[in-house]
Protein backbone atom coordinates (compact mmCIF):
# COMPACT_ATOMS: atom_id res chain seq x y z
CA UNK A 1 0.00 0.00 0.00
CA UNK A 2 0.85 3.38 -0.82
CA UNK A 3 2.26 5.61 2.49
CA UNK A 4 1.78 8.70 0.53
CA UNK A 5 -0.98 9.51 -2.04
CA UNK A 6 1.36 11.43 -4.78
CA UNK A 7 0.01 12.85 -7.85
CA UNK A 8 3.32 14.41 -9.39
CA UNK A 9 2.26 17.25 -11.66
CA UNK A 10 6.02 19.55 -11.59
CA UNK A 11 7.90 16.67 -13.02
CA UNK A 12 5.64 16.58 -16.45
CA UNK A 13 7.11 19.51 -17.25
CA UNK A 14 9.78 19.75 -19.76
CA UNK A 15 13.22 18.94 -18.04
CA UNK A 16 14.89 22.12 -18.19
CA UNK A 17 12.63 23.06 -15.52
CA UNK A 18 14.38 20.89 -13.26
CA UNK A 19 16.69 17.94 -12.54
CA UNK A 20 16.09 14.24 -11.53
CA UNK A 21 17.69 14.15 -7.77
CA UNK A 22 17.24 11.65 -5.34
CA UNK A 23 17.99 12.96 -1.70
CA UNK A 24 21.74 11.77 -0.50
CA UNK A 25 21.40 9.54 2.64
CA UNK A 26 22.15 10.67 6.24
CA UNK A 27 24.11 8.99 8.73
CA UNK A 28 21.78 8.49 11.44
CA UNK A 29 18.17 9.89 10.92
CA UNK A 30 16.22 10.60 13.98
CA UNK A 31 12.49 12.20 14.67
CA UNK A 32 12.88 15.68 16.24
CA UNK A 33 9.31 16.82 15.29
CA UNK A 34 6.23 15.76 13.47
CA UNK A 35 3.32 17.87 12.70
CA UNK A 36 0.99 15.06 12.47
CA UNK A 37 -2.08 17.24 12.00
CA UNK A 38 -0.75 18.59 8.91
CA UNK A 39 0.44 15.26 7.87
CA UNK A 40 -3.49 13.63 8.64
CA UNK A 41 -4.81 17.02 6.13
CA UNK A 42 -2.30 15.87 3.73
CA UNK A 43 -3.65 11.91 3.37
CA UNK A 44 -0.56 10.91 5.28
CA UNK A 45 -0.48 8.57 8.12
CA UNK A 46 1.23 10.23 11.20
CA UNK A 47 2.15 6.95 12.86
CA UNK A 48 3.51 5.75 9.86
CA UNK A 49 5.79 8.73 9.65
CA UNK A 50 6.94 8.97 12.96
CA UNK A 51 7.78 5.21 12.67
CA UNK A 52 11.46 4.04 11.52
CA UNK A 53 10.16 3.97 7.96
CA UNK A 54 8.66 7.49 8.16
CA UNK A 55 11.81 8.97 9.51
CA UNK A 56 13.49 7.49 6.78
CA UNK A 57 11.89 8.40 4.45
CA UNK A 58 11.44 12.30 6.11
CA UNK A 59 15.56 12.72 6.58
CA UNK A 60 15.81 11.44 2.96
CA UNK A 61 17.31 8.09 3.53
CA UNK A 62 14.86 6.28 1.44
CA UNK A 63 12.44 7.17 -1.65
CA UNK A 64 8.92 6.57 -0.87
CA UNK A 65 6.67 4.94 -3.60
CA UNK A 66 5.41 7.35 -6.19
CA UNK A 67 7.84 9.96 -4.87
CA UNK A 68 10.04 11.72 -8.23
CA UNK A 69 12.53 13.93 -6.33
CA UNK A 70 13.71 16.60 -8.03
CA UNK A 71 15.43 20.06 -7.85
CA UNK A 72 13.82 22.44 -9.57
CA UNK A 73 15.25 25.45 -12.02
CA UNK A 74 15.09 29.25 -10.66
CA UNK A 75 16.88 32.41 -11.39
CA UNK A 76 16.84 35.19 -9.12
CA UNK A 77 17.82 38.66 -8.10
CA UNK A 78 19.48 38.73 -5.10
CA UNK A 79 19.75 42.05 -3.09
CA UNK A 80 19.03 43.46 -6.63
CA UNK A 81 21.76 42.20 -8.60
CA UNK A 82 20.55 39.25 -11.24
CA UNK A 83 21.94 35.72 -10.69
CA UNK A 84 20.94 33.74 -14.37
CA UNK A 85 20.93 30.33 -11.97
CA UNK A 86 20.36 29.57 -8.66
CA UNK A 87 18.19 26.31 -8.64
CA UNK A 88 17.57 24.01 -5.44
CA UNK A 89 20.69 24.04 -4.46
CA UNK A 90 19.63 21.86 -0.68
CA UNK A 91 16.50 20.74 -1.29
CA UNK A 92 14.89 17.69 -3.33
CA UNK A 93 11.03 18.44 -3.73
CA UNK A 94 9.74 14.76 -3.34
CA UNK A 95 6.43 15.05 -4.96
CA UNK A 96 2.94 16.60 -4.97
CA UNK A 97 -0.14 14.97 -3.14
CA UNK A 98 -3.79 16.81 -2.93
CA UNK A 99 -4.40 17.42 0.81
CA UNK A 100 -8.22 16.65 2.10
CA UNK A 101 -9.35 20.14 1.36
CA UNK A 102 -8.54 19.34 -2.29
CA UNK A 103 -5.46 21.84 -2.46
CA UNK A 104 -2.18 20.66 -4.25
CA UNK A 105 1.32 20.70 -2.19
CA UNK A 106 4.42 20.25 -2.65
CA UNK A 107 6.66 17.85 -0.11
CA UNK A 108 10.08 18.85 -0.07
CA UNK A 109 13.06 18.18 2.21
CA UNK A 110 15.06 20.91 2.79
CA UNK A 111 18.63 19.76 3.86
CA UNK A 112 18.85 16.88 1.91
CA UNK A 113 22.35 16.99 -0.01
CA UNK A 114 23.62 18.12 -2.93
CA UNK A 115 21.87 19.13 -6.22
CA UNK A 116 23.57 20.38 -9.52
CA UNK A 117 22.89 23.83 -8.34
CA UNK A 118 24.53 23.53 -4.91
CA UNK A 119 27.34 25.71 -6.25
CA UNK A 120 29.96 24.29 -4.20
CA UNK A 121 27.69 24.23 -1.05
CA UNK A 122 27.24 21.00 0.41
CA UNK A 123 23.53 20.61 0.18
CA UNK A 124 22.96 20.24 3.92
CA UNK A 125 21.15 21.95 6.73
CA UNK A 126 22.12 23.07 10.01
CA UNK A 127 19.84 22.40 12.99
CA UNK A 128 19.10 26.00 13.98
CA UNK A 129 18.04 26.77 10.99
CA UNK A 130 15.52 24.06 10.57
CA UNK A 131 14.36 24.77 14.13
CA UNK A 132 13.89 28.46 12.97
CA UNK A 133 11.85 27.81 9.90
CA UNK A 134 9.52 25.05 11.73
CA UNK A 135 8.65 27.32 14.12
CA UNK A 136 8.44 30.40 12.52
CA UNK A 137 6.54 29.01 9.66
CA UNK A 138 3.56 27.15 11.82
CA UNK A 139 3.39 30.40 13.97
CA UNK A 140 2.56 32.60 10.92
CA UNK A 141 0.19 29.78 10.15
CA UNK A 142 -1.22 30.33 13.46
CA UNK A 143 -1.60 33.59 13.02
CA UNK A 144 -3.72 32.87 9.79
CA UNK A 145 -0.72 34.24 7.24
CA UNK A 146 -0.39 32.44 3.81
CA UNK A 147 3.24 30.51 4.49
CA UNK A 148 5.22 27.29 3.55
CA UNK A 149 4.12 24.75 6.36
CA UNK A 150 6.75 22.33 8.17
CA UNK A 151 5.70 18.93 8.01
CA UNK A 152 8.69 17.23 9.93
CA UNK A 153 12.16 18.29 11.49
CA UNK A 154 14.87 15.22 11.44
CA UNK A 155 18.10 15.40 12.88
CA UNK A 156 20.68 13.93 10.30
CA UNK A 157 23.34 12.29 13.18
CA UNK A 158 25.79 14.09 11.12
CA UNK A 159 27.65 17.14 11.53
CA UNK A 160 27.98 20.60 9.30
CA UNK A 161 30.54 23.13 9.04
CA UNK A 162 30.03 27.21 8.77
CA UNK A 163 31.36 29.20 10.80
CA UNK A 164 31.63 26.18 13.46
CA UNK A 165 30.84 22.44 13.47
CA UNK A 166 26.88 22.26 13.76
CA UNK A 167 24.83 19.35 14.06
CA UNK A 168 22.66 18.83 10.85
CA UNK A 169 18.85 18.30 10.28
CA UNK A 170 16.48 17.89 7.36
CA UNK A 171 13.33 20.05 7.49
CA UNK A 172 10.09 18.27 5.62
CA UNK A 173 8.72 21.48 4.00
CA UNK A 174 4.65 21.79 2.70
CA UNK A 175 3.72 24.36 -0.12
CA UNK A 176 1.32 25.07 -2.45
CA UNK A 177 3.97 25.22 -4.81
CA UNK A 178 7.52 26.26 -4.98
CA UNK A 179 7.29 28.18 -8.00
CA UNK A 180 9.06 32.13 -7.71
CA UNK A 181 9.55 34.90 -9.40
CA UNK A 182 13.02 33.63 -10.30
CA UNK A 183 11.40 30.06 -11.77
CA UNK A 184 10.33 32.58 -14.45
CA UNK A 185 12.93 34.94 -14.47
CA UNK A 186 15.53 31.80 -15.43
CA UNK A 187 13.62 30.75 -18.55
CA UNK A 188 13.24 34.78 -19.23
CA UNK A 189 16.64 35.17 -19.14
CA UNK A 190 17.17 32.70 -21.31
CA UNK A 191 14.81 34.00 -24.10
CA UNK A 192 12.42 30.98 -23.88
CA UNK A 193 9.56 32.27 -24.42
CA UNK A 194 7.80 29.04 -25.10
CA UNK A 195 9.19 28.18 -21.58
CA UNK A 196 7.94 30.95 -19.96
CA UNK A 197 4.38 30.25 -21.47
CA UNK A 198 4.65 26.77 -20.04
CA UNK A 199 5.19 27.84 -16.60
CA UNK A 200 2.64 30.19 -16.86
CA UNK A 201 -0.04 27.77 -18.03
CA UNK A 202 1.14 25.62 -15.23
CA UNK A 203 0.88 28.66 -12.84
CA UNK A 204 -2.47 29.27 -14.18
CA UNK A 205 -3.83 25.36 -13.89
CA UNK A 206 -2.32 25.03 -9.96
CA UNK A 207 -2.67 28.43 -8.76
CA UNK A 208 -5.43 30.95 -10.69
CA UNK A 209 -7.85 28.36 -12.00
CA UNK A 210 -10.46 31.12 -12.81
CA UNK A 211 -7.84 33.56 -14.53
CA UNK A 212 -7.34 30.47 -16.75
CA UNK A 213 -10.91 31.19 -18.75
CA UNK A 214 -10.29 35.01 -18.72
CA UNK A 215 -9.77 36.84 -22.18
CA UNK A 216 -6.33 37.75 -21.15
CA UNK A 217 -5.30 34.71 -18.98
CA UNK A 218 -1.71 35.94 -18.56
CA UNK A 219 -2.68 39.51 -17.59
CA UNK A 220 -4.88 37.77 -15.22
CA UNK A 221 -2.38 35.80 -14.34
CA UNK A 222 0.08 38.60 -13.34
CA UNK A 223 -2.43 40.47 -11.60
CA UNK A 224 -3.50 37.82 -9.80
CA UNK A 225 -0.06 37.45 -8.18
CA UNK A 226 -0.18 41.31 -7.59
CA UNK A 227 -3.55 40.62 -5.31
CA UNK A 228 -1.93 38.20 -3.39
CA UNK A 229 1.32 39.83 -2.61
CA UNK A 230 -0.26 42.69 -1.78
CA UNK A 231 -2.21 41.52 0.65
CA UNK A 232 0.45 38.67 2.25
CA UNK A 233 2.98 41.65 2.25
CA UNK A 234 0.51 43.73 4.34
CA UNK A 235 -0.26 41.30 6.84
CA UNK A 236 3.21 40.68 7.63
CA UNK A 237 3.42 44.54 8.59
CA UNK A 238 0.80 43.91 10.66
CA UNK A 239 2.13 41.26 12.94
CA UNK A 240 5.31 43.17 12.54
CA UNK A 241 7.16 40.43 10.51
CA UNK A 242 10.56 41.19 8.59
CA UNK A 243 10.66 38.61 6.05
CA UNK A 244 14.68 39.62 6.20
CA UNK A 245 15.83 38.55 2.53
CA UNK A 246 13.06 39.44 -0.64
CA UNK A 247 15.10 38.40 -3.12
CA UNK A 248 12.97 37.11 -6.81
CA UNK A 249 13.46 33.77 -5.98
CA UNK A 250 12.07 34.25 -2.63
CA UNK A 251 8.62 35.25 -3.62
CA UNK A 252 6.14 32.72 -3.95
CA UNK A 253 3.55 33.26 -7.00
CA UNK A 254 1.26 31.02 -5.25
CA UNK A 255 1.00 34.30 -2.47
CA UNK A 256 2.97 32.25 0.68
CA UNK A 257 5.62 33.24 2.71
CA UNK A 258 8.65 31.36 2.27
CA UNK A 259 12.31 30.67 2.63
CA UNK A 260 12.34 31.86 6.49
CA UNK A 261 16.15 32.77 6.27
CA UNK A 262 17.24 35.95 8.47
CA UNK A 263 13.39 36.13 9.62
CA UNK A 264 12.40 38.43 12.73
CA UNK A 265 10.05 40.04 14.35
CA UNK A 266 9.95 43.87 15.61
CA UNK A 267 10.01 44.52 19.37
CA UNK A 268 10.21 47.92 19.42
CA UNK A 269 8.53 49.47 16.19
CA UNK A 270 10.59 51.06 14.03
CA UNK A 271 10.44 50.59 9.95
CA UNK A 272 13.95 51.31 9.66
CA UNK A 273 14.20 47.79 11.55
CA UNK A 274 16.38 45.41 9.68
CA UNK A 275 18.01 42.59 11.45
CA UNK A 276 19.50 41.03 8.63
CA UNK A 277 23.48 40.38 9.28
CA UNK A 278 23.42 40.91 5.15
CA UNK A 279 21.48 43.24 4.61
CA UNK A 280 23.99 46.59 5.34
CA UNK A 281 21.95 49.01 3.92
CA UNK A 282 18.61 48.04 4.61
CA UNK A 283 17.13 46.66 1.41
CA UNK A 284 14.84 44.91 2.97
CA UNK A 285 13.88 46.45 6.24
CA UNK A 286 9.96 46.25 7.95
CA UNK A 287 8.88 48.96 5.92
CA UNK A 288 10.54 49.01 2.34
CA UNK A 289 9.23 45.48 2.28
CA UNK A 290 6.02 46.71 0.11
CA UNK A 291 8.08 48.61 -2.18
CA UNK A 292 10.43 45.77 -2.79
CA UNK A 293 7.52 43.39 -2.98
CA UNK A 294 6.66 45.73 -5.96
CA UNK A 295 10.04 46.11 -7.30
CA UNK A 296 9.66 41.70 -7.35
CA UNK A 297 6.55 41.73 -9.26
CA UNK A 298 7.93 44.74 -11.94
CA UNK A 299 10.34 41.89 -13.03
CA UNK A 300 8.11 38.74 -13.09
CA UNK A 301 5.82 41.43 -15.45
CA UNK A 302 9.31 41.89 -17.60
CA UNK A 303 9.15 37.98 -17.71
CA UNK A 304 6.01 37.62 -18.69
CA UNK A 305 5.67 40.66 -21.63
CA UNK A 306 6.20 38.14 -24.39
CA UNK A 307 2.87 36.66 -23.03
CA UNK A 308 0.84 39.84 -22.26
CA UNK A 309 0.36 41.84 -25.54
CA UNK A 310 3.04 43.07 -28.60
CA UNK A 311 5.45 45.21 -28.17
CA UNK A 312 4.22 48.38 -26.07
CA UNK A 313 0.91 47.43 -26.10
CA UNK A 314 2.46 44.81 -23.44
CA UNK A 315 4.18 47.43 -21.43
CA UNK A 316 1.38 49.60 -21.11
CA UNK A 317 -0.26 45.97 -20.03
CA UNK A 318 2.29 45.54 -17.28
CA UNK A 319 2.26 48.88 -16.54
CA UNK A 320 -1.48 49.15 -15.59
CA UNK A 321 -1.32 45.91 -13.61
CA UNK A 322 1.48 46.99 -11.24
CA UNK A 323 -0.41 49.61 -10.61
CA UNK A 324 -2.90 48.09 -9.05
CA UNK A 325 -0.70 47.02 -6.49
CA UNK A 326 -0.09 49.87 -4.57
CA UNK A 327 -4.27 50.71 -3.67
CA UNK A 328 -4.87 46.74 -2.85
CA UNK A 329 -1.51 47.13 -0.28
CA UNK A 330 -3.12 50.54 1.02
CA UNK A 331 -6.26 48.90 1.67
CA UNK A 332 -5.28 45.60 3.30
CA UNK A 333 -2.72 47.53 5.51
CA UNK A 334 -4.95 50.47 6.29
CA UNK A 335 -8.26 47.94 7.11
CA UNK A 336 -6.03 45.95 9.08
CA UNK A 337 -4.77 48.91 10.99
CA UNK A 338 -7.81 50.48 11.72
CA UNK A 339 -9.75 47.04 12.74
CA UNK A 340 -6.34 46.59 15.27
CA UNK A 341 -7.47 49.59 16.80
CA UNK A 342 -11.29 48.37 17.45
CA UNK A 343 -12.35 50.60 14.29
CA UNK A 344 -14.04 50.09 11.36
CA UNK A 345 -12.02 50.39 8.26
CA UNK A 346 -14.36 52.86 7.11
CA UNK A 347 -14.36 55.06 10.19
CA UNK A 348 -13.57 58.69 8.74
CA UNK A 349 -10.05 59.36 10.79
CA UNK A 350 -9.13 55.85 11.52
CA UNK A 351 -6.46 55.67 9.15
CA UNK A 352 -4.78 59.25 10.52
CA UNK A 353 -5.36 57.72 14.16
CA UNK A 354 -3.40 54.75 13.07
CA UNK A 355 -0.32 56.67 11.26
CA UNK A 356 -0.32 58.78 14.09
CA UNK A 357 -0.03 56.31 16.84
CA UNK A 358 2.90 54.18 14.49
CA UNK A 359 4.85 57.90 14.47
CA UNK A 360 4.23 57.94 18.29
CA UNK A 361 5.70 54.60 18.99
CA UNK A 362 8.76 54.88 17.16
CA UNK A 363 9.62 57.99 18.58
CA UNK A 364 8.77 56.37 22.04
CA UNK A 365 10.48 53.06 21.10
CA UNK A 366 7.13 51.34 21.88
CA UNK A 367 7.12 47.68 21.72
CA UNK A 368 4.29 46.55 18.76
CA UNK A 369 2.94 43.49 19.85
CA UNK A 370 2.48 45.01 23.34
CA UNK A 371 0.99 48.05 22.26
CA UNK A 372 -1.74 46.72 20.27
CA UNK A 373 -2.15 44.13 22.81
CA UNK A 374 -2.42 46.22 25.68
CA UNK A 375 -4.88 48.33 23.26
CA UNK A 376 -7.45 45.50 23.46
CA UNK A 377 -7.62 46.04 27.67
CA UNK A 378 -7.48 49.64 27.26
CA UNK A 379 -10.51 49.44 25.03
CA UNK A 380 -12.21 47.73 27.67
CA UNK A 381 -11.34 49.67 30.32
CA UNK A 382 -9.76 53.11 30.71
CA UNK A 383 -7.91 52.24 33.82
CA UNK A 384 -5.68 49.53 31.35
CA UNK A 385 -4.48 52.67 29.74
CA UNK A 386 -1.75 52.35 32.70
CA UNK A 387 -0.59 49.29 30.80
CA UNK A 388 0.35 51.21 27.39
CA UNK A 389 1.49 53.99 29.13
CA UNK A 390 4.78 51.94 30.26
CA UNK A 391 5.52 51.29 27.21
CA UNK A 392 5.91 54.84 25.86
CA UNK A 393 9.65 57.01 26.81
CA UNK A 394 7.19 59.98 27.54
CA UNK A 395 3.60 58.85 28.54
CA UNK A 396 2.05 61.73 27.63
CA UNK A 397 2.55 60.94 23.98
CA UNK A 398 -0.15 58.36 24.53
CA UNK A 399 -2.28 60.18 26.31
CA UNK A 400 -3.08 62.68 23.68
CA UNK A 401 -3.56 60.03 21.32
CA UNK A 402 -6.02 58.17 23.42
CA UNK A 403 -8.27 61.08 23.72
CA UNK A 404 -9.09 60.98 19.51
CA UNK A 405 -8.81 57.23 20.24
CA UNK A 406 -11.45 57.00 22.31
CA UNK A 407 -14.13 59.51 20.41
CA UNK A 408 -13.51 57.24 16.89
CA UNK A 409 -14.34 54.21 19.57
CA UNK A 410 -17.66 55.92 20.53
CA UNK A 411 -18.54 56.55 17.09
CA UNK A 412 -18.32 52.89 17.10
CA UNK A 413 -21.06 51.80 19.08
CA UNK A 414 -20.20 49.17 20.57
CA UNK A 415 -19.82 47.85 24.09
CA UNK A 416 -16.52 47.93 25.22
CA UNK A 417 -16.52 44.54 25.69
CA UNK A 418 -17.39 43.96 22.17
CA UNK A 419 -14.68 45.79 20.75
CA UNK A 420 -12.08 44.35 23.20
CA UNK A 421 -13.39 40.78 22.13
CA UNK A 422 -12.77 41.70 18.41
CA UNK A 423 -9.45 43.08 18.56
CA UNK A 424 -7.85 40.64 20.95
CA UNK A 425 -9.10 38.27 17.64
CA UNK A 426 -6.34 40.27 15.52
CA UNK A 427 -3.80 41.24 17.89
CA UNK A 428 -1.64 38.66 19.40
CA UNK A 429 -0.20 38.04 22.27
CA UNK A 430 2.21 35.80 21.85
CA UNK A 431 4.64 36.45 18.92
CA UNK A 432 8.23 34.63 18.01
CA UNK A 433 10.17 36.76 20.18
CA UNK A 434 13.58 36.86 18.57
CA UNK A 435 15.04 36.20 22.10
CA UNK A 436 13.24 33.54 22.49
CA UNK A 437 13.97 32.11 19.42
CA UNK A 438 17.40 31.94 20.11
CA UNK A 439 17.40 30.56 23.63
CA UNK A 440 15.38 27.82 21.99
CA UNK A 441 17.64 27.00 19.16
CA UNK A 442 20.58 27.42 21.53
CA UNK A 443 19.63 24.85 23.89
CA UNK A 444 18.61 22.42 21.27
CA UNK A 445 22.20 22.87 19.54
CA UNK A 446 24.20 22.86 22.53
CA UNK A 447 22.28 21.05 25.11
CA UNK A 448 20.36 18.90 22.67
CA UNK A 449 17.24 20.23 24.77
CA UNK A 450 13.84 20.17 22.67
CA UNK A 451 11.94 21.27 25.52
CA UNK A 452 12.06 24.89 25.11
CA UNK A 453 11.58 24.04 20.95
CA UNK A 454 8.35 22.13 22.37
CA UNK A 455 6.89 24.29 25.23
CA UNK A 456 7.88 27.80 22.58
CA UNK A 457 5.92 25.94 19.45
CA UNK A 458 2.62 25.56 21.85
CA UNK A 459 2.07 28.71 22.57
CA UNK A 460 2.78 30.12 19.57
CA UNK A 461 -0.26 27.94 17.86
CA UNK A 462 -2.19 29.59 20.37
CA UNK A 463 -1.22 33.58 19.48
CA UNK A 464 -4.53 35.15 20.48
CA UNK A 465 -5.26 33.71 23.32
CA UNK A 466 -4.22 34.57 26.88
CA UNK A 467 -2.18 31.99 28.60
CA UNK A 468 -0.69 33.34 31.87
CA UNK A 469 1.25 30.49 32.45
CA UNK A 470 3.34 31.27 29.52
CA UNK A 471 3.19 35.07 30.30
CA UNK A 472 6.87 35.11 29.84
CA UNK A 473 6.65 34.43 26.06
CA UNK A 474 5.34 37.57 25.71
CA UNK A 475 7.74 39.95 27.18
CA UNK A 476 9.91 42.10 25.41
CA UNK A 477 13.59 41.97 25.59
CA UNK A 478 15.80 44.29 27.67
CA UNK A 479 16.64 47.31 25.14
CA UNK A 480 13.73 46.96 22.57
CA UNK A 481 15.47 43.76 20.61
CA UNK A 482 17.26 47.00 18.43
CA UNK A 483 21.13 45.14 18.48
CA UNK A 484 19.03 41.66 17.18
CA UNK A 485 20.93 40.03 14.17
CA UNK A 486 19.61 37.26 12.10
CA UNK A 487 22.14 35.15 9.51
CA UNK A 488 20.52 32.88 6.51
CA UNK A 489 21.67 29.57 7.77
CA UNK A 490 22.66 28.37 4.41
Amino acid sequence: MTKIPFDNSYVRLPDGFFVRRAPTPVAAPRLIRLNRALAANLGMDPDWLAGSAGVRMLAGNSVPEGAEPIATAYAGHQFGNFVPQLGDGRAVLLGEVVDRDGQRRDIQLKGAGPTPFSRRGDGRAALGPVLREYLVSEAMAALGIPTTRALAAVATGELVVRETRLPGAVLARVAASHIRVGTFQYFAARGDAEAVRTLADHALARHYPEASSAEHPYRALLDGVVARQAELVASWLLVGFVHGVMNTDNMSVAGETIDYGPCAFLDAYDPRTSFSSIDAHGRYAYGQQPGIALWNLTRLAEALLPLLADDEAAVEAAEALLAGFGPRFEKAYHDGLAHKLGLSADRDGAVALADDLLARMAENRADFTLTFRRLCDAAERPEADAGVRDLFVDPTEYDAWAVRWRKLLDEEGRTPAATASAMRAINPAFIPRNHHVEAMIAAAVEQGDFGPFEELLAVLSRPYDDQPAHACYAEAPEGGGADYRTFCGT
